[in-house]
């Protein structure tokens, strides 16, 4: 009996502070919201196929699609490879090799030097030069002969500048008929930083 006198005597809970506390407890069970991930930008399409194209060191310039450059530089000395600043790269198959060289010439206008750089002592030009403006770039072009390998004996050569930067290109062949076609699909795709 006198558990029941004490417990009836006993003080009582202010109602107010258990609503509180059990909307407290409510509050903190409910699940919060899950943080929304950051959006992720999707995938854009490439500007022109990438099948004969060979873009690196800041430029791009086309190719026959069944032909690959490599890093001649980095060939010859692992720890040298092209830059930005110079290189060489090259790219060849049983009926064609192709040869590129770049290097910096700021505030130069005439490719003439390249051209000149680009041709060994086995190239003889066959022709006067080509000179031509193609898309804000001093552009020259020359056809060649070549004793370098008698499978391939045809070939031309051209030089162009852009930005600070001079380029020459090369191309050996077993007739003298595809090479003009070669350079124009080389400049026709080329981009370069400026």
């Amino acid at each position: 009996m006198l558990v029941l006198i004490l417990t009836a005597c006993a003080p009582r809970p202010d109602p107010n502070v258990q609503i509180q506390v059990a909307v407290l407890q409510t509050v903190a069970a409910m699940p919060t919201n899950t943080v929304q991930p950051p959006p992720v930008p999707l995938p854009t399409a490439t500007p022109f196929d990438l099948k004969g194209v060979f873009c690196e060191y800041q430029f791009c310039v086309g190719h026959p699609a069944d032909m690959a450059f490599f890093d001649v530089s980095a060939q010859k000395n692992p720890v040298s490879p092209s830059t930005y600043s110079q290189g060489i790269i090259a790219a060849f198959n049983a009926n064609l090799f192709i040869q590129m060289i770049w290097q910096i010439a700021p505030g130069t206008a005439d490719p003439q030097f390249m051209l000149d750089l680009i041709l060994d002592d086995v190239d003889t030009r066959t022709a006067s030069l080509d000179v031509k403006r193609v898309r804000d770039m001093n552009v020259i072009y020359t056809p060649i002969t070549s004793t370098a390998t008698p499978v391939l004996p045809f070939g031309a050569a051209g030089a162009w500048i852009c930005g600070e930067r001079a380029f020459a290109w090369k191309v050996y062949s077993p007739q003298a008929e595809n090479t003009q076609a070669l350079f124009e699909q080389a400049l026709e795709r080329f981009q370069c930083e400026r």
